[in-house]
């Protein structure tokens, strides 16, 4: 969850420094775990329950008419050290954090609720789509509510009015795209958001193993394993974040240094660099994979959305059919050949893939989508 930022950096000084902070009630704007982050970054800890450490009271507007039992304890604690828990409400709480409350927000800006009543015809899905292609983009996610800016208005009204017009909603947004960028076009990382490259999770070697391994040599025999160690090690930590991927990298890296012809690690190693946007030692690996084995499913899929995002679509085309002629039923891969078709201007040649994509994932996270551009 987003929330107007903070014009506070540094905790030294900073309005919760040394505090103790405890909350009461359900916040209206903030989770909870993001109003102990704004405490933390200006210096202060929070708690669960009031104490007589407790130095701040934060009572949440919805906490009720009756007086809870942390702020029962806090008068308490007050009665007999006056002053010591400073009991603030939830506006002030977003004032001292520097913070928007959903009242200041509704003033600047056009909330999710009032977008649905002034134009009914962009249901609140339409509107998810509009964001994953790019057209929208919310100012600030509240927990009360979704807040648009002017432009995001002027975009969602030019939508009503072509549907009030008889269009339907997949044509405007074809328009609103070829009108922005002069073709059918999107920002594909946006569109699938953090999806990971597929990946190699086994490892199935072809008779005879590393290069020179047909001789049956014990030395060969032995690196072959070896390399299948440092690959299931890489593999083990690869999907966990930071120091973690460094560490599949170099194990990946050892792996093929003792069979430079596993397939599996080239493919890992290359998403570790997809995923940093090394998009040129991606794509080096991706085809080295290929090179070795033609029918490497992943090794193609991956290639494919390297292609797309570097505006070879043709290529990506390519790739995508390569990696379905492989694994046909790879949801995905249809959802990521219907979108580049789309953007080639070839919407009859997409349909199948979203029909297809439809009836692989029924309730996958683009059906809606799919069936908005498969009718």
């Amino acid at each position: 969850m987003t929330h107007a930022p903070s014009d506070a950096r540094s905790p030294a000084g900073g309005p919760f420094a040394g505090h103790v902070v405890v909350f009461s009630g359900r916040l209206a704007s903030v989770g909870r775990r993001e109003a102990t982050r704004v405490v933390e970054r200006l210096g202060g800890r929070t708690a669960p329950e009031v104490t007589a450490r407790t130095t701040m009271l934060v009572v949440a507007a919805e906490a009720g008419a009756g007086k809870s039992g942390k702020l029962r304890r806090a008068e308490e604690i007050n009665a007999r050290t006056p002053g010591q828990v400073d009991v603030v409400d939830e506006r002030e709480f977003y004032r001292l954090g520097g913070l928007q409350s959903d009242e200041t927000l509704r003033q600047l800006y056009h909330g999710l609720r009032q977008m649905r009543e002034r134009y009914p015809d962009v249901r609140e899905v339409r509107l998810r789509h509009l964001e994953k292609w790019g057209l929208v983009r919310p100012v600030v996610r509240t927990r009360a509510d979704t807040y648009y800016g002017f432009h995001d208005v002027g975009v969602v009204k030019g939508i009503q009015e072509e549907i009030a017009r008889g269009g339907s909603f997949r044509g405007a947004v074809r328009m609103l795209l070829a009108e922005r960028e002069g073709q059918l076009a999107l920002d594909f990382r946006e569109l699938h958001g953090e999806a990971q490259p597929a990946k190699v999770v086994a490892l199935p070697r072809p008779d005879g193993g590393a290069d020179g391994a047909g001789d049956g040599s014990p030395d060969v025999a032995k690196r072959a394993a070896l390399a299948a160690q440092f690959f299931r090690e890489g593999s083990d930590l690869d999907e966990r974040p930071g120091e973690g991927q460094e560490r599949a990298r170099m194990a990946y890296r050892k792996a093929l240094l003792l069979d430079p012809a596993l397939v599996p690690a080239l493919v890992n190693l290359a998403n570790i660099h997809y995923a940093r946007d090394n998009l040129v030692e991606a794509q080096a690996l991706y085809e080295r994979a290929l090179a070795l084995d033609g029918d490497c499913f992943e090794a193609a899929f991956n290639l494919g959305n390297i292609h797309h995002d570097l505006g070879r679509y043709g290529d990506a085309v390519a790739c995508y059919h390569d990696a379905l002629r492989v694994h046909g039923g790879y949801a995905d891969a249809h959802f990521y050949l219907a979108v580049t078709l789309e953007k080639m201007g070839r919407s009859a040649a997409a349909k199948p893939h979203w029909r297809t994509y439809r009836a692989l994932a029924p309730d996958g996270e683009w059906s809606d989508l799919a069936r908005e551009f498969s009718e």
